[in-house]
């Protein structure tokens, strides 16, 4: 059975490991990844589309010069992208979270394992907690940077926008507001940096521990040695 401190560090990294679990569920599942109002002239008339969507759905408003609200949609990205390059990102975009999904996964795993055991392999132990926890984060910001890839380089609000709208002409502009679900990413990885802290104190208390009582004989009182 492992000691009262370690199970109470290892619970501690496990509730926080859960946490980013949660979190990234909660990233996939909404849709306010991201808020744009795309200004497009046509014939007669100025038509500003304003989007919010996420990484599966999305809903779309247009309006027509001085805020006539034509109609209000919800779409689906997958099936408004036509381009190569905006679906390619959306899907890496997708693959990314769903393998920190399963990083964060493995980490809570090994961190319950630690929690109510002693595995005697030694990736079983705080080496695998730091790997997955490393591995997260690291997807999480790769995410973070592809999604704003895909809306500033490659045109994916201006796309979506004209996939779910009347025929439009001109585009003349567009605003974008990251939303929530965009930036709670930054808490996926604030936990995860968490939760390699606290395993670092156990690991290094250990270490400390452990050359402790390794230490040379030279080193002990002198009337030990001579007994």
């Amino acid at each position: 059975m492992p000691s009262r401190k370690k199970t109470s560090m290892f619970a501690s990294a496990f509730c926080t490991c859960v946490s980013s679990f949660v979190v990234i569920c909660v990233v996939l599942a909404t849709p306010q990844w991201v808020s744009s109002k795309v200004r497009f002239s046509r014939t007669g008339s100025n038509v500003t589309v304003s989007l919010k969507y996420g990484l599966f759905s999305g809903t779309c408003e247009q309006f027509v010069d001085a805020g006539l609200q034509v109609s209000k949609t919800t779409f689906q990205v997958a099936d408004a992208l036509s381009s190569t390059g905006s679906r390619s990102l959306n899907i890496a975009t997708i693959v990314v979270l769903v393998l920190a999904l399963l990083s964060s996964l493995l980490s809570s795993g090994f961190t319950c394992t630690n929690a109510v055991s002693n595995p005697y392999q030694t990736f079983l132990g705080p080496v695998g907690v730091y790997t997955w926890n490393c591995a997260c984060g690291a997807l999480i910001l790769i995410a973070m940077i592809l999604f704003p890839v895909n809306v500033e380089g490659n045109s994916l609000s201006e796309e979506l926008a004209r996939s779910c709208s009347t025929p439009l002409q001109t585009h003349i502009g567009s605003k974008h507001s990251y939303g929530y679900s965009y930036w709670i990413m930054l808490l996926i990885v604030f936990l995860n940096i968490a939760s390699l802290i606290i395993i670092y104190f156990y690991d290094h208390a250990r270490y400390s521990k452990k050359k402790e009582q390794e230490r040379p004989i030279e080193n002990a009182p002198k009337d030990v040695i001579l007994f």
